[in-house]
């Protein structure tokens, strides 16, 4: 199983995006993603723990999945200071270390962006989910506007994952889900920062699997 996934630049620089992003209004949609959780959570590509903080009482525990060492390191201390149990593990989002039917709730966080195979971590979070778990999604990606998708869709293809530790401003991320054998029950569609831009449109949603596959 592969544990580390290096990406020393977007490491360093992450964490301070984050900060500036919650500075912006993004902290409150963490702390909105994460309010309805209980039990046992598996947070996929945690980064540096920033959602830590914001894990409500009734979350028993957390594994938290972070592959890339440097922001791992950070999670480390983060978990340290969180208000519930966090362990922090280097795996990967398409080889989660936890048996099957295991976890009350997935959270992907600004993670899908950026992992290369969507798919494959999708159908990994399935497979740990009790019946009648949940997917907890704050993601953002496709453009409403034929314009501003067609400029996605050229910095997907040329500088900017590299830039940005992978990610890709394009990606349809409810189909995605969906696509993945999930039905998605609640859903907000709402752009940060509020001027259009091809980094400004987010989703924060609730799946659960589909029944009958």
């Amino acid at each position: 199983m592969r544990t580390g996934t290096r990406r020393p630049v977007f490491g360093r620089i992450y964490p301070r995006l984050a900060a500036a992003m919650d500075e912006g209004g993004m902290a409150q949609h963490r702390r909105a993603l994460l309010a309805p959780l209980t039990g046992q959570v598996i947070e996929v590509g945690a980064g540096h723990g920033v959602n830590f903080a914001h894990y409500p009482p009734a979350v028993t525990g957390v594994l938290a999945v972070e592959p890339e060492p440097r922001l791992r390191e950070t999670a480390h201390a983060a978990a340290a200071a969180a208000p519930v149990p966090v362990e922090v593990a280097g795996a990967v989002a398409e080889h989660l270390p936890v048996p099957d039917r295991s976890a009350d709730a997935v959270v992907f966080c600004l993670v899908l962006c950026s992992l290369p195979d969507v798919e494959a971590a999708l159908a990994e979070a399935r497979r740990v989910l009790r019946p009648g778990g949940r997917l907890r999604f704050l993601e953002h990606g496709r453009a409403d506007s034929p314009g501003l998708a067609r400029l996605q869709r050229l910095l997907d293809a040329t500088v900017w994952p590299r830039l940005a530790g992978g990610c890709h401003t394009g990606r349809d991320t409810v189909a995605l889900i969906e696509r993945a054998g999930f039905t998605v029950t609640a859903l907000e569609r709402f752009l940060l920062p509020e001027a259009r831009t091809p980094f400004s449109f987010h989703t924060r949603g609730t799946a659960v699997a589909a029944t009958g596959r």
